[in-house]
């Protein structure tokens, strides 16, 4: 680490993809799949690592020391969805299009699940909306989420700032 910066990765950049691979992983979790009804597709996994890495973002929000890192983070994220979309084939040219669009609805998600922890809209329909797209989820499934979210909200906000932005973060468990 001491010679990141010779090849261009700054021990926040490090840290930011860190925390990146932890959301990942969390949103990988085969019981989101198998028990709770997202849909195991591109989509239902791309919603589910927006959900994970929004609860970062949630967790940092507002805190001075960690805005930095909070773009850093989101850059990461997008690098990776750029890099994913790559692999998968998808040309060049549309590669941008595609990066902004998801860019663009990430904002709106950010919006939609904040609302929602806060209580000015019901969390879930924003998770019924963007989790499960046009599959129509059980009523158990949408409170297990719910559930799910506020938990790691608080989980999160029990974590320093300084731990998540040096990339040591932990979620809570299902």
């Amino acid at each position: 680490m001491a010679f990141a910066h010779l090849f261009g990765h700054s021990p926040e950049k490090i840290a930011a993809a860190a925390v990146h691979r932890a959301a990942v992983d969390q949103a990988r979790l085969v019981p989101f799949y198998a028990e709770h009804g997202v849909p195991d597709t591109l989509d239902g996994r791309f919603e589910m690592i927006i959900l994970h890495v929004f609860l970062v973002l949630h967790r940092l929000r507002g805190v001075a020391e960690a805005e930095k890192f909070g773009q850093t983070l989101y850059d990461v994220l997008f690098a990776d969805m750029d890099r994913a979309l790559r692999e998968m084939g998808t040309g060049d040219l549309s590669v941008g299009k595609q990066v902004k669009r998801m860019a663009e609805g990430f904002a709106g998600r950010i919006k939609a699940y904040r609302d929602g922890l806060a209580g000015t809209t019901d969390l879930h329909d924003a998770l019924r909306r963007n989790l499960y797209g046009t599959v129509a989820p059980r009523d158990e499934d949408l409170a297990f989420l719910a559930a799910y979210v506020r938990r790691q909200e608080q989980a999160l906000a029990g974590q320093d700032v300084a731990e998540i932005t040096a990339g040591r973060i932990a979620f809570a468990a299902l």
